[in-house]
């Protein structure tokens, strides 16, 4: 019985663990998309501001 408990909370840590590891590099993929369109439209206001 302890063994079936045991083995039920090391895959929901397993679990949890990689999902917050997901969680953080999706954040910072998207971060940094943001931040290089953001420089794209910041070097064409030029363009667009007569």
């Amino acid at each position: 019985m302890n063994e079936k408990i045991y083995k039920t909370i090391t895959g929901s840590g397993a679990t949890s663990l990689v999902m917050g590891i997901l969680t953080v590099t999706t954040g910072i993929v998207t971060g940094v998309i943001m931040i290089v369109h953001g420089a794209k439209l910041l070097s064409c206001r030029k363009n667009i501001l007569l």
